[in-house]
């Protein structure tokens, strides 16, 4: 039996309104992904590595050669948002396989045939995927304090990074779910998945100003939601980070996308059983 099966009314019950059912659907499918992630953490551990390795070397060594222009902040404080955002995105953007091995095991068809709209399966994922995020940003966290970042620890801000890392993380886990129902094969999506994950992260304002990027570059990073995550976290997470971007324009962007890829998803997600 499903999680989604428990959670259907029972006989005599009264069907809830259908925005109710449809948040309570969507949370069954995000504590469901979340529950078989705390049974096997590993992958969040192995995936911590590579924020590790950034801050630790590419940032200290860049720090010390003086070469980006970073305003007012040194330049750790500066890429330690970006950082906490690529870690985000390449969770994120790998996030669809699950589907294509819920499918092979038949699963999907399980959840299909469940009384769970469509859209609120995927938000559910979305949301699962927007909260595993999170922690990958407490290890960030704690790795940039341990190198010397300024952190700004007030619970407004942590409460602001957390909300920017869960819808952006949601953002590009729906992304990476409307590719999987297009692909449909794990070795096309984790091909794919390589190749999108670069040109997103180098082409925002994860390492570098957007003040330094040639015209072309520009255009596409102000068209990259990665920006608009990175550019609220920044501002939040580092004691004197302030956004490019009004945080209106940046949540708005986040939300926006989000809202757009759930609901392109929500019409894939059938394809991917046939």
């Amino acid at each position: 039996m499903t999680s989604l099966e428990r959670a259907a009314p029972r006989a005599g019950w009264a069907e809830p309104p259908a925005p109710v059912r449809f948040l309570w659907d969507s949370w069954t499918i995000a504590e469901g992904e979340l529950r078989k992630l705390a049974h096997d953490p590993t992958e969040l551990l192995t995936r911590a590595v590579q924020p590790i390795l950034w801050l630790l070397v590419f940032g200290q060594v860049l720090a010390r050669a003086r070469a980006i222009p970073t305003g007012q902040l040194n330049y750790m404080d500066f890429l330690a948002p970006g950082i906490l955002a690529q870690s985000a995105l390449f969770s994120a953007i790998f996030y669809g396989i699950s589907v294509i091995w819920e499918r092979d095991l038949g699963v999907l068809h399980k959840y299909l045939v469940s009384p769970a709209s469509r859209t609120s399966l995927v938000t559910g994922k979305a949301l699962a995927g927007g909260l595993r995020a999170v922690v990958q940003a407490v290890v960030v966290y704690l790795v940039a304090a341990a190198v010397g970042v300024h952190l700004d620890l007030s619970p407004l801000a942590l409460i602001g990074v957390t909300v920017a890392v869960v819808i952006g993380s949601a953002a590009f886990a729906t992304f990476s779910l409307v590719i999987a129902c297009l692909v449909r094969t794990r070795e096309r999506f984790m091909g794919i998945g390589q190749v999108l994950t670069m040109p997103l992260f180098f082409a925002s304002s994860a390492v570098y100003p957007i003040a330094i990027m040639p015209d072309w570059l520009k255009v596409l990073a102000q068209v990259n939601p990665l920006t608009y995550m990175v550019d609220a976290v920044r501002g939040m997470m580092v004691a004197r980070g302030t956004p490019s971007f009004p945080y209106a324009l940046d949540f708005g962007v986040m939300i926006a996308v989000t809202v757009v890829l759930i609901a392109i998803a929500g019409r894939l997600y059938p394809r991917l059983a046939m």
